[in-house]
């Protein structure tokens, strides 16, 4: 195959994966298993990863905006999350690290980009940092997968089974993450410090 045919599918299909609000498997997994499968270049495979990841997140997160948001939320979820909103608007260096930071590990970021969508905050925000953390991180993970693969001795096909577990667990907590960010009664929580159950 053309390897700019091979890298559009990789693209592709990252990219929808990544807009799939759950129960997509983390992209850094299926880079490993392309890397493992057909030698590809690690470094190429991030760099195109990333770009399909960023941009498929961006529109993760602003579908979160016009379908939950806009139609789904309670007018009274609503004012709870916009405190979350006026607190980041003042902390955006500490927004922007936060996200360059959780792109730094092999958690699913569709929760996070979610509940990003829901406050309206700028996309552009996020996305630089988001992009560098991600590119850094397929390499790290990639390496480090194979690496376990192969000293565990899987094969090339047996090796679905390593990231089948990963996927599970990850989409299980995931859903719990995002439902819990809409019970948070973030306002009590920045005023007060105290952390409290939303009725």
């Amino acid at each position: 195959m053309d390897s700019f045919v091979f890298f559009l599918w990789v693209f592709l299909i990252i990219f929808a994966l990544n807009v799939a609000p759950a129960f997509a498997p983390a992209t850094w997994t299926i880079i490993s298993y392309i890397s493992i499968t057909y030698g590809t270049n690690i470094l190429a495979l991030a760099i195109v990863g990333a770009v399909a990841a960023t941009l498929g997140r961006l529109v993760l997160a602003r579908m979160s905006h016009l379908i939950l948001r806009r139609r789904l939320l309670s007018e009274k979820t609503k004012r709870n999350i916009d405190v979350i909103k006026v607190n980041l608007e003042s902390r955006k260096a500490i927004t922007a690290g936060a996200f360059l930071f959780y792109a730094f590990s092999p958690f699913p970021s569709n929760n996070l980009f979610i509940a990003y969508g829901l406050t309206t905050m700028p996309l552009a925000l996020i996305t630089i940092p988001f992009f560098i953390g991600r590119v850094t991180s397929y390499i790290f993970w990639a390496l480090s997968a194979e690496g376990v693969i192969r000293g565990l001795g899987f094969k090339t096909g047996e090796s679905r089974s390593f990231f089948g577990y990963y996927f599970i667990a990850a989409q299980i907590v995931t859903l719990l993450l995002v439902y819990v960010f809409t019970k948070i009664d973030w306002k009590q929580l920045f005023a007060e410090k105290k952390l409290r159950w939303m009725k």
